[in-house]
């Protein structure tokens, strides 16, 4: 059986969406760039700092967990209809190759969303294009603080 959310964010909400995330203590903390949202999908940017790596000098892990888990979480959110939000509840990441450059690039693609749940997957990519990691995400859906 398939769930359907709604009509997904109009153009307002989604002006809504960047300015949040824009907004965000941890997006602007850790360095994430939301290039663009609409349509079940998301890209976001990342400038690597310092304390983006690991003692090896590869980027750590959870940089790439953060972006990839941001770019499924936002594909996905770009889907619900306003007065929906969603959490994530399952996140598997598989680390394909060190990332050692200065730059990152998260794809998030929704996959499924429906009244409860929603699925999705991500890559995360160096600037050069190289994948780094691919990512699956499972999330929970659910009325938003104060919509109902």
């Amino acid at each position: 059986m398939h769930e359907e959310p709604g009509p997904g964010l109009n153009e307002r909400y989604l002006q809504d969406l960047r300015a949040r995330v824009d907004a965000s203590p941890f997006h602007q903390w850790v360095g994430l760039e939301l290039r663009s949202v609409g349509n079940g999908e998301a890209e976001l940017v990342m400038d690597l700092r310092p304390q983006h790596f690991n003692p090896q000098g590869i980027v750590h892990g959870g940089i790439l967990a953060a972006l990839a888990d941001t770019a499924i979480g936002l594909a996905l959110r770009s889907r619900l209809r306003p007065g929906l939000t969603h959490r994530t509840a399952q996140l598997n990441v598989h680390f394909l190759a060190k990332g050692e450059a200065n730059r990152l690039v998260g794809k998030g693609r929704a996959v499924h969303t429906g009244q409860r749940m929603g699925y999705g997957e991500s890559e995360v990519l160096d600037a050069s294009g190289r994948l780094l990691a691919r990512a699956t995400a499972t999330f929970i859906v659910l009325p938003a603080p104060g919509a109902f």
